[in-house]
């Protein structure tokens, strides 16, 4: 018999899938498909202070290595998202989600943090730092170690629900960006958030994007984002959530021996709604085909 049962932070879950943020609504779309429960969490769809429009149109390319996305964090805002999105979700869903925290200043993610942080049914804060932080020129919080050290530290002041930090891959040192969050009080990191790319329509000449470089993932992105939670698994000691390409069995496999507890599907839930599902069905068996009885003891195996 074997044992998908994985541990973030004190928090059991019965395995490592987890829907992305921003791949996956609010999660009750998708029991329409199937029994969401079977999920080992849901990554909300990141939310911020106020509602967001999120980018002008168009905001989708797809490209035959995956897919490039500005949706531009398009979301009702926490109040609406509270009343409104969680008390669906709450109806079809059984267990503890992950609230993916967004915002433009730290005043932001502490504000929004706070009121997920409220809800007994949310078991962890994902702090999204790749957003350009409107005080500090525009740069992402994320791509500079003292200020995710700050996001991060002023979120777990005002906070007590574990804090996880979702870092960008688009920096040249992501082992001293994970280090600093550690230190300045993080429970968790998740990695990766999207690459930058850009496509340009070959009739026109013209991006096909409105904002032009936007967010790269699917399956081109996982041997960066294995790189980059094996480089980090190395400096930290806190939980990673492998994210980036994700969409077999095999590929949750290859994330927890990089050093992964827990793995989240973002672009492959855009093209098949039943990814996740099939993953979990798939996983007993490829763990039986290798000899693994439980998945949390191949944690970090390849160091």
């Amino acid at each position: 018999m074997t044992d998908m049962r994985t541990v973030l932070s004190g928090w059991e879950l019965d395995n490592p899938v987890i829907p992305a943020s921003g791949t996956f609504g609010f999660g009750y779309e998708f029991a329409d498909f199937y029994d969401i429960d079977i999920l080992g969490s849901i990554a909300l769809k990141g939310t911020t202070r106020e509602a967001r429009y999120g980018n002008p149109l168009p905001r989708i390319a797809e490209c035959r290595e995956g897919i490039i996305n500005a949706i531009g964090l398009q979301n009702p805002g926490v109040e609406k998202v509270i009343a409104e999105e969680l008390p669906k979700l709450r109806r079809v869903y059984h267990k503890k989600s992950i609230a993916n925290v967004s915002g433009f200043s730290i005043e932001d993610y502490v504000y929004t943090a706070e009121r997920f942080d409220e809800l007994s049914d949310i078991g962890i804060l994902e702090i999204n730092i790749s957003c350009p932080n409107v005080h500090g020129g525009g740069m992402a919080f994320g791509q500079d170690p003292s200020q995710a050290a700050s996001v991060c530290a002023a979120v777990k002041k005002a906070c007590r629900k574990p804090v996880y930090m979702k870092l960008s891959p688009n920096v040249t040192d992501i082992v001293s960006i994970a280090k600093a969050c550690e230190e300045a009080g993080a429970d968790g990191i998740v990695l990766i958030n999207t690459l930058l790319g850009m496509r340009i329509d070959p009739r026109t000449g013209r991006k096909i994007v409105s904002t032009g470089a936007a967010g790269f993932s699917g399956p081109a992105v996982k041997p960066v984002a294995v790189r980059m939670v094996y480089q980090v698994y190395d400096a930290v000691k806190v939980p990673i959530i492998g994210v980036g390409g994700i969409e077999t069995a095999d590929d949750v496999i290859e994330m927890m021996y990089a050093g992964a507890s827990a793995v989240e599907v973002g672009a492959a839930n855009l093209v098949d709604p039943y990814a996740c599902r099939n993953i979990i069905e798939e996983l007993p068996r490829r763990m039986e085909e290798y000899g693994i009885d439980r998945l949390s003891d191949i944690i970090g195996k390849a160091h």
